[in-house]
């Protein structure tokens, strides 16, 4: 699949690799396919209209599934494939790819099948592969079985279309749009059709559904299509059969579903009594991108590559299509940051299970127990602290073998000094206070700097002198100690490049925040005090921490007393957290790494604003390599990656953002 763009509307959905897909519950009215077939038809334009690139309706949509043996009447299945006809007419100029369930006799035998139509075109026809006959379903004795049919293509309303379940449907103006159909119990078995058409390249799988609702499915179906879009990297669109059908023994929720690569995008309300539609916006690239990573994915390809190969591939030109109105789906604000509900807590307590995890596994393995730790009463330093604390409880060494040090310069403030030095008797641990403006004042004065001279000249050798100062001093203190120096950097810095390099913030023995960002630190911190997991006395610290300005107090305040900002200098973290997730986790264009921005962050920030931080941060982070290259070792939290060179991230130190830069502009 090519990522190559074609030009549209600028800012438009489907500039920036996306495909909107729709899923069509009509009210059925059960044996009058000319009632269901207008239905179809109103519900098509509109989704049409509203830019989808794929429309999809429930099993035998256009009779009814429940109609049982009254499907094998004549008169019903000339009504149906009159039915058929006017939608396929109604398609007639409209971009969509419009899948409807029909029953079709072809040859001998009578098939339950999924009609694809595009532009007044049946492109092809796939018949249900799998026919269920066990509790309330007989398909076996209505139906033949796409196995069954003698032909690969059949003629229909006087056309001769591919027939069967073995057709991919390749948009040639869409890159990575590739769309396979299958019927209902198709997807419920161990390997369904599409997992083949999945491995030759299908992105969007569509199931059309008739499934009754029982107490349970509605969960089970969810579950379904979130990990089999999952285990398939690709988007599923999901629809079921709703009100209208027969209730003699049976009720029908309308379910719909649309997933991508194990995310729920959109779902139809349960047991709706009238007509809808759901639609959401596919992620090619994120699919394209996935795809290309997952090396287990590509090797099972080699493995059935001459099955594959005998996939039949029909060809659609989409065409031009509507892009109006927001991205149609969620797009987190915070990649990072667990959301909140029902899984927020197990999520917050496995982020800290591998951060002190791999905080227990280093001390033993070394045979230390003890480790230093300078503490500013800032985010990243507490949350370190707190791992730290928790790792000692779990090992049964004591907490006074925890050595923490608050080590004021020349801008340190009061407050903070007074936060760390409570936390850490709060905590327990062994803490002291180790002034370092001494020895600055001394390095400073070797340097000839104009500081030593009473000048206020507060560059980059004034701030590091003391980022150094400190840096220097925990590898001293593990010295006289036997201790390990536990480092408090987290990712947003190193992506950023917002660190001391070498004898400096950027090194130490283990870093148990390495890979964890900076929306996320502050997020854990919150979670820790709301689910009171520390007493009052810490938790009253914790809540002074979270609320205060991010700084690295190396430079004095001004005259208007404002102290040092790290997000006046550099930009907002919480924009840059997202532009790392989406630049490192799929390798995105810049320029759509903006227009997600622009559609998740414009409450907070204009167009112009989040292009100016999405310049800095493309600059800063390919100008840092070399910070990374060397940074410590460090547990890897979240998916979203580390940047660690023997994990995630390998880059070379030398190169230039100027392609990035020149995309985004």
């Amino acid at each position: 699949m090519s990522a190559k763009r074609t030009a549209k509307a600028p800012d438009s959905v489907a500039d920036h690799g996306f495909v909107r897909v729709s899923a069509a519950v009509p009210v059925v009215a059960l044996a009058d396919p000319a009632v269901n077939a207008a239905r179809t038809v109103e519900l098509l334009r509109a989704a049409a209209d509203d830019g989808a690139a794929v429309i999809a309706f429930p099993e035998l949509g256009l009779t009814g599934y429940s109609v049982d043996d009254l499907v094998q009447q004549d008169a019903l299945l000339d009504a149906a494939l009159a039915a058929l006809d006017t939608v396929r007419a109604a398609t007639a100029g409209c971009a969509a790819i419009v899948c409807v369930g029909v029953p079709l006799r072809v040859g001998d035998g009578l098939y339950n099948t999924a009609a694809v139509l595009h532009d007044g075109e049946i492109l092809g026809v796939v018949p249900k592969s799998y026919l269920p006959n066990y509790r309330e379903f007989y398909e076996q004795r209505l139906f033949a079985a796409a196995r069954d049919a003698p032909v690969d293509e059949a003629t229909i309303l006087g056309r001769r279309v591919p027939f069967g379940a073995d057709l991919l449907f390749e948009a040639d103006d869409v890159p990575g749009l590739v769309m396979h159909v299958e019927v209902c119990e198709d997807g419920w078995v161990p390997i369904p059709p599409s997992t083949w058409a999945a491995l030759a390249g299908a992105t969007v799988l569509v199931n059309l559904s008739g499934s009754p609702v029982t107490v349970g499915k509605e969960a089970y179906r969810r579950e379904l299509a979130t990990s089999y879009s999952a285990r398939t990297v690709s988007a599923q669109v999901y629809v079921a059969s709703g009100f209208g059908e027969s209730t003699t023994d049976l009720a029908w929720d309308g379910d719909a579903l649309i997933t991508e690569n194990g995310t729920l995008l959109a779902r139809s309300t349960a047991f709706a009594t009238a007509d809808q539609t759901i639609t959401a916006d596919i992620d090619l690239d994120r699919l394209r991108q996935e795809r290309a990573r997952m090396i287990s994915l590509r090797d099972q390809v080699g493995d059935y590559a001459a099955t594959l190969r005998e996939l039949r591939r029909v060809p659609v030109t989409v065409g031009a299509r509507p892009d109006r109105g927001p991205l149609r789906r969620l797009v987190a604000p915070f990649p990072f940051v667990p959301p909140s509900g029902p899984d927020r807590d197990e999520r917050c307590r496995e982020v800290g299970n591998i951060q002190v995890q791999g905080l227990t596994q280093r001390l033993r393995s070394s045979g230390i127990e003890r480790i230093v730790i300078g503490v500013s009463g800032g985010l990243d330093s507490t949350l370190a602290l707190l791992v730290a604390v928790d790792a000692f409880d779990r090992m049964g060494l004591s907490r006074s073998n925890i050595l923490a040090y608050t080590m004021p310069g020349f801008a340190t403030g009061e407050a903070t000094r007074s936060r760390a030095l409570e936390l850490m008797d709060a905590l327990g641990v062994t803490g002291s206070e180790i002034d370092i403006r001494p020895a600055c004042r001394q390095m400073l004065a070797d340097l000839n700097h104009p500081v030593a001279n009473g000048e206020e000249v507060y560059d980059t050798t004034f701030e590091n002198v003391q980022a150094g100062q400190r840096t220097s001093l925990l590898f001293r203190l593990a010295n006289e100690n036997g201790a390990l120096v536990l480092g408090t950097g987290d990712l947003s810095e190193l992506a950023l490049g917002w660190c001391t390099y070498g004898v400096g913030d950027q090194m130490s023995h283990y870093n148990v925040n390495g890979s964890v960002p900076k929306t996320l630190i502050r997020h854990l911190i919150r979670w820790m005090i709301d689910t009171e997991l520390h007493d009052a006395k810490t938790a009253a610290v914790l809540t002074e921490v979270v609320e205060d300005v991010i700084s690295p107090e190396l430079v004095p305040p001004g005259a208007d007393g404002a102290i040092q900002s790290t997000e006046d200098a550099v930009g907002p973290y919480e924009l840059h957290d997202f532009f790392l997730y989406y630049v490192t986790r799929y390798g995105y264009h810049p320029s759509k790494v903006a227009y997600l921005a622009r559609q998740t962050w414009s409450d907070s920030y204009d167009g112009p604003t989040i292009d100016k931080w999405l310049t800095v941060f493309l600059k800063r982070f390919m100008a840092n390599q070399f910070k990374r290259t060397a940074m410590p070792n460090g547990p890897k939290v979240g998916s979203g990656g580390s940047l660690s060179p023997r994990g995630d991230w390998r880059s070379p130190s030398d190169a230039t953002a100027r392609p990035w830069l020149d995309d985004l502009r």
